[in-house]
């Protein structure tokens, strides 16, 4: 049974739950992660829930999305997921948004309430999706996505949303954005 850690205000691991179980209409604050991928020329991959996901299902969204296991690092969880989701090994990543948090609402009433840190990672070629986590991916500028999706007019999921708008303050070049330290992290996330 897959956990996910829940944490307390500071970022701090306070317990776990088992992921089937822990998202509802009062989800309890927990550590995510979010990746984007991008091609040397700029290019994101984008990719859409499996069908079938109890959260945000058949929505398009950043490239790679996903929970530390308990006494897992966020980094490592990236890599173990980008592997499961995609089939992709051996993706350098660098951490860019240390302390993103949001919490969002499903139309059935369903939160998701999560301490999400951001990556980015380099990827010179199509992944191999996992249909049980992947329906569908695809390739876009990021010069192109970033006022689509500030203009509500590319629809996304809400984290993704929110998190285009903070990484577009960093730099217009996703290549430029600063990286961030481990030590940026919430507790919880950081490396042991």
């Amino acid at each position: 049974m897959e956990q996910v850690v829940l944490l307390d205000e500071s970022g701090t691991g306070i317990g776990v739950a088992d992921k089937a179980d822990v998202h509802h209409a009062d989800t309890p604050l927990h550590l995510a992660f979010s990746s984007y991928l991008f091609s040397r020329d700029g290019r994101l991959l984008l990719t859409r829930r499996a069908l079938h996901k109890k959260t945000w299902p058949g929505v398009w969204t950043n490239s790679c999305c996903g929970h530390p296991a308990p006494g897992e690092d966020a980094a490592s969880a990236v890599t173990r997921r980008l592997a499961d989701e995609l089939g992709l090994t051996d993706v350098g990543l660098d951490l860019v948004l240390p302390a993103f948090r949001y919490r969002a609402v499903m139309e059935n009433g369903v939160v998701e309430n999560e301490v999400c840190p951001v990556f980015r990672g380099l990827l010179d070629h199509d992944p191999t999706p996992n249909p049980d986590e992947v329906d569908d991916f695809e390739w876009v500028d990021w010069s192109d996505f970033v006022p689509a999706v500030l203009a509500g007019v590319r629809p996304i999921s809400p984290w993704c949303a929110l998190q285009v708008e903070e990484l577009a303050t960093l730099d217009p070049d996703p290549w430029a954005w600063p990286a961030a330290s481990a030590e940026e992290l919430p507790p919880a996330a950081r490396p042991a």
